[in-house]
């Protein structure tokens, strides 16, 4: 059995329409259970059991962990990371947890440090020390994440950042998800630390030359200077703090750190991953 902690996220749920089409049965975790069972849906029912537990909450944990072999941990970035993670991970290993996926983040640099980064970096030594199987995915910058500009992409045809022209790694999360899969059920290739991107890079004004063609409109790209940026995500974007500062953080690292893509998708999955020109066409509607 396989256990899933953050089927609602935006992995978490394309990982679970993945194990659904290939017919694996898991055990998915939420506070709301009756909100995840109408996420999942009549097909998904017969294969993915739901169960109700919180991660601050070690009983619920140790009750939802009864019986499985394998954990996916996927949790939202916070400020509790570690603690949470690690509390985890130790749970799971007592309770017979064989193998843990865990979703992480590029490797910490420290040439321009990314303190999230720095998070998942004690959880990944914690499972190093844990003696479990482990398999670390670390993805770059999501696809998904780019929605998040079309508030201002709608009514003001622009959108801010502070990559200038750097180039970033980007990645639709249901390659990610696609790849979680493929590492629970095939055992050949678990165990291993992978970095995934997609298969071309991007910077934020070739989006908005995308945008603009696609939507028939001029879309602007305008950068900023990191602490204006900073402060606009708080007052405007209304994030906490430490998500403004973590946004900030990845794009200044974007413009110190070289990135370039991968083949890591492809080996793992024998086919390329999904475009980023092919997920704004999906997504299209949502910026006009």
């Amino acid at each position: 059995m396989i256990v899933i902690i953050g089927a609602t996220g935006t992995i978490g749920s394309a990982l679970l329409e993945r194990l659904v089409d290939l017919g694996v049965p898991a055990r998915a975790l939420s506070r709301e259970p009756e909100k995840l069972r109408n996420q999942i849906g009549e097909k998904g029912r017969s294969t993915i059991e739901v169960a109700s537990a919180d991660a601050s909450d070690p009983e619920s944990l140790r009750r939802a962990f009864a019986g499985a072999s394998q954990l996916f941990l996927a949790m939202s970035n916070s400020p509790r990371q570690i603690e949470l993670e690690t509390s985890i991970i130790q749970i799971a290993a007592e309770a017979g947890i064989k193998h843990i996926v865990k979703i992480s983040s590029p490797a910490f640099e420290i040439s321009s440090p990314v303190a999230v980064a720095g998070w998942h970096q004690e959880i990944e030594k914690v499972l190093s020390e844990s003696g479990l199987i482990h398999t670390v995915l670390r993805p770059y910058a999501f696809m998904q994440n780019l929605l998040r500009l079309a508030p201002t992409i709608t009514t003001q045809n622009v959108f801010f950042g502070s990559m200038g022209h750097s180039p970033c790694n980007f990645i639709d999360c249901r390659d990610i998800a696609d790849v979680a899969a493929e590492v629970l059920i095939n055992r050949e290739v678990s165990g291993q630390v992978y970095t995934l991107t997609g298969s071309e890079i991007f910077s934020y004004p070739q989006i908005a030359s995308q945008l603009s063609t696609l939507l028939n409109r001029r879309i602007s790209y305008i950068n900023m200077e990191p602490p204006v940026l900073l402060r606009n995500l708080m007052e405007h974007g209304h994030m906490p703090p430490w998500l403004a500062n973590h946004v900030v953080e990845i794009q200044t690292m974007s413009t110190v750190v070289p990135e370039s893509p991968n083949d890591t998708v492809k080996r793992l999955l024998g086919r390329a991953p999904r475009t980023l020109d092919a997920f704004l066409h999906e997504y299209v509607e949502n910026f006009r």
